[in-house]
């Protein structure tokens, strides 16, 4: 992977898995134009590093994002030494539209515009102590970017409790409305995430990087275009050499030898 300066991460990498974390602990790894340009660099390096089978996202300290950094939103913050490459718009959608599977590691409280990468990321584990929500309202604002990605997860009535009225919710309940696939005990947070880690790399790469493509291209398709589309994606998929030699595999009762091709 690039060798790179980074001002608000920590890049950890150690296939199969790179380790993003937020780390402005000083502003409870509040996030920025700084941060989500870095951010953006980080996710395209480690998308194009073949040993690298899955992105875990995370926070330093005992705060996994508090939300936006007001300072920087008002053009008082900290400058970016690396060319700008999108907004926070643009992070979303690289995000939601990922080639590789990205885990949320929840490891605290996950606010606003934090709120925002968690409902972004394929995954999501939280510590039972974390608390998400959505507090703009109380200072003027509205979620307005992250609304887009928390309507697929938040059903409608509860969605608009939340944004309109500025609440945070805990970790049980965010996983029952969606937003998170488990909460454990935060002595146990690495351990469930490393479990995860490990079964996505037991997988075929070219297997999730195109199931993954197929079903964000088909997110936003009425049923009569997504199937069609659907049906030509997995005529690819059975055409790959992974496919073939997971077959063999099956029918000759082994372990699969995944080449990513």
């Amino acid at each position: 992977m690039t060798a790179r300066s980074w001002s608000t991460l920590m890049v950890q990498t150690a296939p199969p898995v790179v380790t993003i974390v937020l780390h402005r602990p000083e502003r409870r790894n509040a996030i920025g134009p700084v941060m989500v340009n870095e951010l953006l660099y980080a996710l395209d390096d480690a998308f194009a590093d073949p040993a690298v089978r899955c992105v875990v996202l995370t926070g330093s300290g005992s705060m996994f994002c508090a939300g936006g950094d007001f300072a920087q939103m008002s053009g008082s913050g900290s400058a970016d030494s690396l060319a700008v490459r999108g907004d926070y718009a643009d992070l979303l959608r690289t995000m939601m539209r990922a080639p590789k599977p990205i885990v949320a590691k929840v490891n605290g409280h996950a606010l606003g515009g934090g709120l925002g990468l968690v409902a972004a990321s394929t995954f999501a584990i939280a510590s039972e102590d974390a608390k998400l929500g959505t507090p703009e309202v109380d200072v003027g604002l509205f979620p307005m970017m992250i609304m887009a990605v928390l309507a697929r997860w938040v059903p409608r009535r509860r969605l608009l409790e939340m944004m309109l009225l500025g609440q945070r919710v805990g970790a049980g309940e965010a996983a029952a409305m969606g937003l998170l696939n488990r909460v454990v005990a935060s002595s146990e947070l690495d351990v469930a995430v490393d479990e995860l880690v490990a079964a996505i790399a037991s997988k075929s790469p070219t297997a999730i990087r195109m199931g993954l493509e197929a079903f964000a291209d088909q997110d936003d398709l009425a049923l009569g275009e997504a199937l069609p589309m659907l049906r030509d994606r997995l005529a690819a998929i059975l055409a790959t050499e992974d496919a073939a030699e997971g077959l063999a595999a099956f029918m000759q009762k082994r372990p699969p030898r995944w080449t990513g091709r």
